[in-house]
């Protein structure tokens, strides 16, 4: 009885920081399925859902294989590799392909809504992939509830997100040594158009300026930065 009330303990107390991935996807008008991969946690009755696309290539490619086991590349990337994270708490987090293909990211804002009705949906992208929420900013706006765009390709200083219903955001690194994502230009933005910023600094950074284990890719502040960004999706109610 002892045992078993040990385990019982730990399976309670060991929830929260538990966090699950699943093979799920949602389908467009004309029927193509899309892809992503769900995380949860199981910790609280989700509120929020946040869409992580990668940088880079941005292709994940998710699937199971013959052996049943869910696989996908691109688990390095800032934004995959703490998805985790992201799914702590009121949150559930779904990555897939970076895409600038607003029915493709409403496939999965409606599958998100079918599991988790009234769920208030963000698309985050970084690096390469703010191309694609730049992109999808007037598109989808009020179709999601914000955009997140971490490490933004140099043209975010000309992004003028006034007068539209969806909010948006900026991270940056401070450090950020990447040429083509310069912080500087969400800086600009943020000074030209207000558009809201938060910039992060410490961590270390480790081979290639423009690659996931840089400053560029918030090397070792990954919950910091993470808790910043849920923080203000939460202040937008």
């Amino acid at each position: 009885m002892k045992r078993l009330l040990c385990g019982l303990l730990l399976a309670l107390f060991g929830h929260t920081a538990w966090a699950a991935d699943e093979l799920a996807s949602g389908k467009m008008a004309d029927g193509t399925s899309v892809a992503y991969v769900l995380t949860t946690s199981g910790s609280q009755k989700p509120t929020y859902a946040v869409i992580l696309m990668p940088g880079g290539r941005g292709i994940m490619s998710p699937r199971v294989d013959n052996n049943g086991k869910l696989t996908f590349s691109m688990g390095g990337n800032f934004l995959i590799r703490s998805r985790a994270l992201f799914a702590e708490g009121p949150f559930v987090a779904a990555s897939t392909d970076a895409t600038s293909t607003p029915d493709r990211i409403l496939a999965i804002v409606a599958d998100l809504q079918r599991r988790y009705p009234g769920v208030k949906v963000y698309v985050v992208g970084t690096s390469r992939s703010t191309e694609a929420t730049m992109a999808l900013a007037r598109p989808l706006d009020g179709k999601v509830a914000g955009f997140v765009h971490s490490s933004s390709m140099n043209p975010i200083s000309s992004f003028d997100p006034r007068g539209l219903k969806s909010r948006n955001l900026i991270v940056l690194h401070k450090r950020d040594a990447c040429t083509v994502t310069k912080p500087s230009n969400g800086v600009a933005s943020n000074k030209s158009y207000g558009t809201e910023l938060i910039e992060m600094d410490g961590g270390k950074s480790t081979g290639d300026d423009c690659e996931a284990y840089a400053h560029h890719g918030y090397n070792g502040i990954e919950r910091e930065t993470v808790d910043k960004i849920k923080q203000w999706i939460m202040a937008g109610g």
